[in-house]
């Protein structure tokens, strides 16, 4: 210990109101220098009551920022109650704080995470506004609740193939109004094949024949009660997802707007000829909500749907300033590459490895540009030839971010005729390589003749 004292006073201190916090789910470990009080770390149970005791510790002892790890959702109520009695909290990634090889102790964590926030040596991780991690813990309980809807999906497939009743194979979405319509009628007792078919709704493909022979089966008693239960389980969830959307709905419209002119907050944004969120998504006004908070309609961008953009709110907010240029804010997303230089070569320029929900959003937008006629479906179909889909999704990702940035930074809409000329000076690059390819056979291109 002696040894990392020696260590500790070579670096200038930077931050000398700086405490740091082991966290763990019983109890949180709190050091600040060993100047300030005779026990420079101190104990306290995970409690509210002794998380406001922590909080008035630090006070009294002049301390004014906080470093702990994000661990786990621990972390949260330690967050909140600091930064309720006004301290700047950082919250920092557990893989950059790793401390040297050694006895791990939580007394030690905590006072290397002191000592390391004491020099300056630690960077606080982006947290948005407090309403928006509200409509993130949000949306991301309602992605558990349309999962477990999901299971039971599957329990009710289980159980029309044991009674061997093929519905789910005829018509694509047995919670359809066809498949819920033709489900009750067998849990209320009709197991006539053709009275069932007869509920067939209009847009079913397949044909009345079809839907009979599907339902002709081994009606077993205990098949049905399961499959009674797990209707009634889907739309249990059915119900509760419907709520937390109300929810969501209801917590944006808290939000102020940031559309330039009150002209502009009377105008629907563009829809183009993309097809609208189906499915999953929360059933309420998405496009018009994020066109209202954003500023500008992201919707226009291929590729990106009302589903992304709210996922995008969610974890970012509608305020960027605190990534300087696009490139930080690519960076925080980990879409940039990583690289790696010793002795003058590049090692390695692969991008981190990270669990960002906006970058898999980003990452999601772009594999959906596959069939897109636009430059940048051009852009990633390019990529695609030449590098493969991983990396060709990761750089299209990429750019949808930087498009992303700007929009939303500068308040201005979606303009695609900005890539004419990046589309002209393609179309040359490509006929130049048809005419050396051309050249190698011994043939001649010439331009303005269609067969």
């Amino acid at each position: 210990m002696a040894a990392k004292k020696k260590t500790y006073q070579m670096m200038k201190v930077v931050q000398p109101n700086a405490a740091g916090i082991d966290i763990g789910a019983k109890e949180i470990y709190v050091a600040i220098p060993e100047d300030r009080s005779k026990d420079s770390v101190r104990r306290f149970d995970s409690f509210t009551d002794d998380l406001h005791n922590a909080a008035k510790w630090l006070k009294q002892n002049d301390i004014e920022s906080v470093a702990m790890e994000s661990t786990g959702v621990y972390w949260i109520p330690v967050y909140q109650i600091l930064d309720l009695y006004g301290f700047s909290v950082y919250l920092v990634n557990a893989k950059h704080v790793k401390n040297v090889p050694g006895r791990k102790t939580d007394v030690k964590d905590s006072q290397w995470l002191q000592y390391l926030h004491s020099v300056g040596l630690l960077e606080s991780s982006y947290r948005p506004a407090q309403a928006v991690c509200a409509i993130r813990s949000l949306l991301r309980h309602r992605s558990g609740m349309v999962r477990m809807a999901s299971s039971h999906v599957q329990h009710m497939q289980k159980a029309l193939t044991q009674m061997n009743l093929q519905l789910h194979n005829v018509i694509s979405d047995i919670t359809g109004e066809t498949g819920l319509k033709i489900l009750d009628s067998i849990l209320d007792g009709n197991h006539n094949p053709k009275k069932l078919a007869e509920l067939k709704s209009k847009r079913i493909r397949a044909s009345k024949s079809t839907i009979v022979k599907s339902l002709s089966g081994d009606y077993r008693t205990e098949h049905l009660f399961t499959l009674r239960q797990s209707l009634e389980s889907y739309r249990f969830y059915q119900d509760q997802i419907h709520t937390c959307d109300l929810e969501i709905e209801s917590l944006l419209k808290d939000f102020e707007s940031n559309l330039k002119s009150e002209n502009d907050a009377g105008e629907k944004p563009q829809i183009g000829t993309k097809k609208p969120s189906t499915g999953n998504s929360p059933r309420f006004d998405i496009q018009g909500e994020m066109y209202r908070v954003f500023g500008t309609d992201l919707t226009r961008v291929d590729g990106i749907n009302s589903s992304t953009v709210l996922t995008l709110f969610s974890e970012i907010g509608p305020d960027l300033s605190k990534f300087p240029t696009d490139k930080h804010f690519c960076s925080w997303l980990g879409l940039s590459p990583n690289n790696k230089i010793s002795g003058g070569k590049i090692l390695s320029s692969g991008t981190k490895k990270n669990s960002n929900k906006a970058a898999h959003a980003f990452r999601l937008a772009a594999n959906a540009l596959f069939r897109s006629k636009s430059y940048l479906g051009d852009y990633y179909r390019s990529k695609r030839a030449r590098l493969g889909a991983p990396k060709a999704i990761t750089a299209t990702a990429h750019k949808l971010a930087r498009i992303f940035y700007h929009l939303v930074k500068h308040r201005k809409s979606y303009d695609d005729s900005v890539f004419a000329v990046a589309e002209e000076n393609h179309r040359k690059r490509k006929l130049r390589n048809l005419k050396k390819q051309a050249e190698a056979f011994g043939l001649q291109l010439v331009e303005g003749i269609s067969a």
